[in-house]
């Protein structure tokens, strides 16, 4: 092995993650996610700006969503599934969601915000059920650049009413949420297909 490739490989393996592939290291542009102890309260998704507050204007975080707990936990799974996927591809540990504070990636972070958003305006779990689908199938460049598109004009948790929020909710809201598996019946009870060439 060259000396150039073994000093890559030792400072790559040197990094070390926190949460969903946060890097530990102090002043790191990440996510963080406060999730409240118990069924009740919101759940708050913050935008860490690590040490780039204060540069060009960047204050030291922005609160990006606010969810009740009761929409959050029917979407928490599909993100942690995703995620984890893709932290163990890169050969990162992966993460549980938790009550307190949990630390993402500042790119899984943006990807989050597209899934909350777009729930922010549900009102049942079915609709919710179609948008986790949906969501889930956007590549993550996909959800990059709704997140710059959604951002720049409405990304503040406040913002709920406005712009992209919106079509967020409607692009990925729309459809019809998977059909039970009907019951598997026995084989007295199947009526015997034609063959083809019956």
């Amino acid at each position: 092995m060259s000396d150039e490739l073994l000093r890559k490989s030792n400072k790559q393996s040197a990094i070390k993650f926190v949460g969903f592939g946060a890097p530990e290291a102090f002043g790191a542009h990440i996510f963080k996610v406060n999730i409240p102890v118990g069924r009740s309260g919101d759940v708050l998704v913050m935008e860490d700006y690590g040490y780039l507050a204060g540069i060009n204007g960047n204050p030291d975080f922005d609160l990006r969503v606010r969810l009740p707990r009761s929409k959050w936990t029917l979407a928490a799974d599909t993100s942690r599934k995703d995620f984890n996927a893709r932290l163990r591809a890169k050969q990162v540990s992966p993460s549980t969601w938790k009550p307190d504070e949990n630390f993402l990636d500042r790119m899984l972070g943006k990807e989050l915000c597209i899934l909350l958003w777009a729930i922010e305006h549900t009102n049942s779990s079915d609709e919710i059920e179609v948008i986790c689908r949906k969501w889930s199938s956007l590549r993550p460049e996909e959800r990059w650049w709704l997140y710059a598109m959604t951002v720049a004009e409405g990304g503040q948790a406040e913002d709920a009413m406005r712009g992209w929020r919106k079509a967020l909710h409607l692009a990925l809201s729309d459809g019809e949420p998977t059909l039970k598996r009907p019951r598997k019946t026995s084989i007295f009870e199947e009526s015997r297909t034609p063959g083809l060439f019956d």
